[in-house]
């Protein structure tokens, strides 16, 4: 491949500039200025970033285009991801600011990963070479494994963190060698060229191949945490700073079925029945493993960690179809699954303290009598979790069941849907904790700053919004993978 760099390429990225812009303004801010508002600058550079990244994301829109010798692509798929990464950027830097100062998170450091993961997630989201993807995966990945374990003081954290660390490596060491494997059948690094030549040599039937296909599932398993790559899961969410928490839970997971949607849909499309009978197992087992092991939990952080695993089972029932067109249910699913888990993950951390986190579930006993505001708005995502109309999880759900249904996947819905009954139970026991169970001790006020309200408002508005009306971003979602087509 001849590289080539050419200057207009560089207007085209402006949101990947804005955010590494920002990200590197954020150490030097913290390098030199003053120490009296601990983690206030870096979050407020953290909100106009973002924000000023999501406007030039915007604005391009439609636009389609191939840069930098075809290594990356600006399209609609692109976009629609970005989007999501930089809300999802916006209000977890909003539940931060208060969290950093109460917590005493380096707030320098703290802001400037989360911009950089941040970066690594958008990169991803437009490669269209293993090489780029490969890049994005590593800036995301390794920006996440620091995060988790700034927690001062904290064992869980550091164990979090080299846990994570860990395991990763290995998932990190299954993708690249399966790209490597598909490098080494096909000749090719770019996913359209791959889909080319594979097709032309029929590499279905290439055991090289298929085994560079195979370990790029366990790849892409890991990151978006599917049965049997989600051991990490419970004990990295329960032991990482919760803002990071709900950021892996939501851009990480967003970005790993981006990228894995891309290259699937792209690359290995034409070979549809050697995988999509692979992942209909590991669908059912992820929907599966994730409730059952979500039913006997009484930490909030963990609940909600298994809760993510059933989740991802559920995206993948519509992923199995392999319907070009539907495939646009798991754009929607995962916008309405953000909102979800920002506001979820918000009241955790609200009642919390220095030094008590407080995540356990008799630590919401009688929390509707003491602050109706909080309980009211947990108990909108977790109708929304379970599925209850009219919120978005329910719109979501129906969409991605209607997919397999559809496709003739008649008993994959069937089980998805079991599965979702048996959510409610562990969903619905929150609920009966903070309505007819007395407290067990007196937690006192819980923190109502601003950026908490913020987010958990802003969180019910558009759960309400995309389950009554969903034609809008539905529409946009279609567009998007419109590429695949």
């Amino acid at each position: 491949m001849n590289f080539a760099l050419s200057l207009p390429d560089f207007e085209w990225i402006l949101p990947e500039i804005t955010v590494t812009v920002f990200g590197l303004l954020i150490l030097l801010v913290d390098a030199f200025g003053r120490k009296k508002t601990p983690g206030v600058a870096g979050g407020v550079l953290t909100l106009i970033g973002s924000a000023l990244a999501f406007y030039f994301a915007m604005h391009f829109w439609g636009v389609r285009t191939s840069l930098f010798s075809g290594l990356y692509l600006i399209d609609g798929f692109g976009t629609f991801f970005k989007g999501i990464f930089l809300v999802i950027l916006f209000m977890v830097a909003l539940i931060s600011i208060p969290y950093t100062g109460r917590e005493e998170i380096v707030a320098g450091e703290y802001y400037a990963l989360l911009d950089f993961a941040a970066l690594g997630m958008m990169v991803m989201v437009s490669s269209t070479s293993f090489v780029t993807i490969f890049i994005g995966l590593e800036v995301m990945s390794l920006s996440i494994y620091i995060l988790c374990g700034l927690l001062k003081g904290q064992v869980r954290a550091l164990e979090s963190s080299f846990k994570y660390f860990l395991l990763g490596s290995f998932a990190t060491a299954f993708l690249l060698y399966g790209m490597a494997l598909i490098f080494a059948s096909s000749g090719a690094i770019d996913i359209r060229m791959v889909r080319t030549v594979a097709s032309a040599r029929n590499l279905g039937v290439d055991p090289v191949f298929l085994t560079g296909m195979a370990l790029l599932i366990v790849g892409f398993g890991f990151k978006t945490a599917s049965v049997p790559f989600h051991m990490w899961t419970p004990d990295v969410y329960e032991g990482a700073p919760t803002p990071v928490t709900v950021f892996m839970a939501t851009g990480v997971k967003a970005a790993a079925f981006a990228a894995f949607l891309r290259v699937f849909y792209t690359a290995f499309y034409p070979f549809i029945g050697s995988w999509s009978s692979v992942l209909w197992f590991i669908a059912v087992l992820t929907m599966c493993a994730g409730n059952i092991a979500a039913l006997g939990q009484n930490n909030m952080k963990r609940l909600l960690a298994y809760s993510s695993i059933a989740h991802a089972g559920y995206i993948l029932v519509a992923f199995v179809t392999g319907d070009k067109v539907l495939s646009s249910s798991i754009l929607y699913y995962l916008l309405a699954y953000t909102f979800m888990n920002l506001g979820a993950f918000s009241v955790v951390i609200l009642l919390g303290r220095k030094g008590e986190a407080h995540e356990d579930i008799d630590s919401y006993a009688g929390l509707a009598g003491r602050h109706p505001f909080v309980s009211l708005c947990m108990t909108i995502f977790l109708l929304s979790l379970t599925g209850i109309p009219p919120l978005a999880g329910f719109t979501g759900k129906f969409y991605i069941f209607s997919d397999a249904i559809k496709g003739q996947y008649y008993w994959l819905a069937v089980i998805g849907m079991l599965n979702s009954a048996v959510a409610a139970y562990y969903y619905l026991r929150v609920l009966m904790y903070m309505y007819f169970k007395d407290p067990a001790k007196d937690l006192g006020e819980v923190d109502m700053s601003p950026g908490y309200v913020l987010v958990m408002l802003l969180s019910v508005g558009m759960l309400f919004y995309l389950g009554m009306f969903p034609r809008d971003v539905l529409l946009l979602a279609q567009k998007s993978v419109a590429i695949f087509q």
